[in-house]
C-alpha cells in the first residue's frame, strides 16, 4: 500500500512537472517581442532628420551670435591680466565689475538660447514621438508582438527581433 501511493504521488509529480513544463512552452511560442532603436528611428526618418537640422541651424546661428560675446569676455579678462598692476584700484575695480557684468550677461543669453532650443524641440519632436505611438502600436498589432522594448533597455536582443527600420518606414509614410 505504502509503494503504492509513492508510486501514485510520483506519477502525479511528473504530471504535474508535464503539464507544466508544456504550458511554459505553448506560453513562450506565443510571447513575440520586438526591440526598437529610439535614436536610430529619429536619426533615420525623414520627419525626424527635418527636425534635427531644424534644430541643428538654430543652434549654429545661437553660437555665432554669442561668438562676439565670448570673445569681448576673453579680451577683457586678457587685458586685465595684462595691464591690471597698472591701473588704480578705482580702474581696477571698474574693469572687474565690467567683467563680471559680460560674463551674466553671456550666461543669460546662454539661458535664453537653452529654453529657445528647448521649446524648438519641443515643437518638433514632440509630434514625431506622438506619430511614433501610433505607428509602433500598428507595427506590433500587425506583427503579433506582445511586447515592443526600447533597444537601450535591453541587455541583449538579436537584430531578428529589431523593428526599427520597419518603424522608420511606417513613420516616412505617415509624416510626409
Amino acid at each position: 500500500m505504502n509503494n503504492v501511493k509513492k508510486a501514485v504521488g510520483c506519477i502525479g509529480g511528473l504530471l504535474i512537472a508535464a503539464v507544466l513544463l508544456l504550458n511554459s512552452q505553448v506560453m513562450a511560442a506565443e510571447t513575440k517581442i520586438g526591440v526598437i532603436d529610439m535614436k536610430q528611428v529619429l536619426s533615420t526618418s525623414t520627419a525626424g532628420k527635418r527636425a534635427q537640422d531644424l534644430i541643428e541651424q538654430k543652434m549654429k546661428t545661437l553660437q555665432a551670435s554669442f561668438k562676439n560675446d565670448e570673445t569681448a569676455l576673453v579680451n577683457l579678462q586678457k587685458e586685465i591680466e595684462k595691464k591690471g598692476s597698472a591701473w588704480s584700484d578705482s580702474v581696477k575695480q571698474e574693469k572687474a565689475i565690467e567683467f563680471q557684468k559680460k560674463r551674466r550677461d553671456l550666461a543669460e543669453k546662454q539661458e535664453t538660447a537653452n529654453q529657445e532650443l528647448k521649446k524648438l524641440r519641443e515643437q518638433h519632436v514632440n509630434p514625431i514621438l506622438k506619430k511614433l505611438e501610433e505607428i509602433v502600436d500598428k507595427v506590433a498589432t500587425d506583427g503579433g508582438y506582445s511586447a515592443v522594448l526600447p533597444r537601450n533597455v535591453v541587455l541583449f536582443a538579436a537584430d531578428s527581433i529589431d523593428i526599427s527600420d520597419k518603424v522608420v518606414a511606417e513613420l516616412n509614410k505617415a509624416m510626409k
